[in-house]
């Protein structure tokens, strides 16, 4: 795998080697993604091969610009402008009616897509020089942690990926939000950065998706999980089982912990915002710490946590379970 500077030079490598359907692992301000030139079916199924992904996951297309929205929706709904003005280019994927240009391998054969504008200057400077979407999951292996650095992809994709541009690591540190447009109300099918809370003023969104609502990446029960076994527990509880002895050898990311002694302690930040940024580097550690587990004291149940929570209830089982 080529490492890859955030120089024009770089990015000048990194798009020739997008147009000749190589997959380039690239910065974006969420995670790291595994680009594929969307316009090439076989490039994109080389995603799928790269990551072990199944076929009917479908992928999120990242956009140049708002110039290609039309090419790649067939309709995009009034309601959809003030939410595209306000939020784009950034951290919020738009799942719309798909136009026929869509290949369907990107959208595993679904009749809607995944659009997403990422605010990321190198990403924004790699597509300029392309003029054409790509399409981007996060750059690991399937349900495993996504990657916030050059590093983590380097560690987890050697050998399976032509090159990665190394942007230093992510700010926003999760996957994006994900809001489906394309049904009768608007909802929110992947928690992520842009909340609901900052969406209401432009939508009537629903409390719940739809039970036909489109498939979407990230919404398996797990995902986003260390190699080794992952537990989660609520604050009350840890302080309970702060004497055990999984937890005296446990690696253990906890905003409070209690006392006991743990075998590897990462202390978090308070804030949804910092936590998440924060949040994949933190597991990415915990599994190399050489502890047998790990265990993840959960951030408290509030909708401003409501990200970091989808993330750690999926990457981690309850202790009982």
């Amino acid at each position: 795998m080529k490492s890859l500077s955030p120089t024009p030079e770089g990015l000048d490598q990194a798009a020739a080697l997008l147009r000749a359907g190589e997959l380039v692992a690239v910065p974006t301000e969420t995670v790291y993604g595994l680009a594929a030139d969307a316009t090439q079916p076989d490039a994109v199924a080389a995603i799928f091969r790269a990551k072990n992904r199944p076929a009917d996951h479908p992928l999120i297309v990242h956009l140049p610009g708002l110039e290609q929205l039309n090419e790649w929706a067939s309709r995009v709904p009034d309601c959809a402008w003030p939410v595209i003005e306000r939020f784009w280019p950034g951290p919020l994927t738009l799942v719309l009616p798909a136009s026929e240009k869509v290949p369907a391998i990107v959208n595993a054969g679904q009749d809607t897509v995944a659009l997403r504008w990422s605010s990321h200057p190198l990403l924004q400077a790699l597509l300029d020089r392309l003029q054409r979407p790509v399409a981007a999951p996060s750059a690991n292996p399937f349900c495993r942690i996504s990657p916030t650095t050059a590093e983590h992809v380097r560690a987890n994709m050697e050998g399976r990926i032509a090159a990665v541009v190394d942007g230093g690591p992510c700010a926003v540190g999760i996957e994006s939000t994900i809001l489906d447009l394309s049904g009768a109300r608007p909802a929110i099918l992947r928690p992520g950065a842009v909340t609901a809370a900052m969406l209401a003023p432009y939508l009537d969104l629903a409390e719940t998706a739809a039970p036909d609502a489109p498939r979407v990446p990230g919404n398996l029960a797990s995902h986003y999980a260390p190699h080794q076994p992952c537990y989660r527990l609520e604050a009350a509880e840890a302080e309970e089982r702060a004497d055990d002895a999984g937890w005296r050898q446990a690696a253990v990311l906890a905003i409070d912990a209690p006392a006991a002694r743990c075998g590897w302690l990462k202390r978090m930040p308070p804030t949804p915002e910092g936590y998440a940024q924060a949040l994949y580097a933190a597991l990415h550690q915990a599994d190399a710490s050489g502890c047998p587990s790990v265990w993840i004291v959960l951030p408290p149940d509030e909708p401003a946590w409501r990200a970091v929570r989808d993330r750690l209830q999926r990457a981690a089982r309850s202790l009982d379970s």
